[in-house]
């Protein structure tokens, strides 16, 4: 019984999390949100016993957010250039 009520705890965290990643504005928290996800995601797999899809979730997850944070770094790093171009 209480791995069921961890599993829904888990859950809702999930559908919590991506709302917020829906709902919110910025691009750089949503992607640290978004990595809180896949965390999330990768402990649900755990519990219910596959290790191996897990552990491609953490990697896959770990991966793309240093991409993403790469990525809106360097548009922001061009959109400030681009601006002191302007001026």
């Amino acid at each position: 019984m209480p791995i069921l009520f961890l599993e829904t705890i888990l859950l809702i965290a999930l559908i919590a999390i991506a709302m917020t990643i829906i709902i919110g504005r910025e691009l750089l928290p949503a992607v640290v949100i978004y990595c809180a996800f896949s965390f999330v995601a990768m402990l649900l797999y755990t519990i219910i016993g596959a290790a191996d899809v897990a552990f491609t979730e953490a990697v896959i997850g770990t991966v793309s957010t240093v991409y993403f944070v790469i990525a809106i770094k360097s548009i922001n790093k061009q959109e400030k250039e681009k601006g002191n171009d302007a001026e």
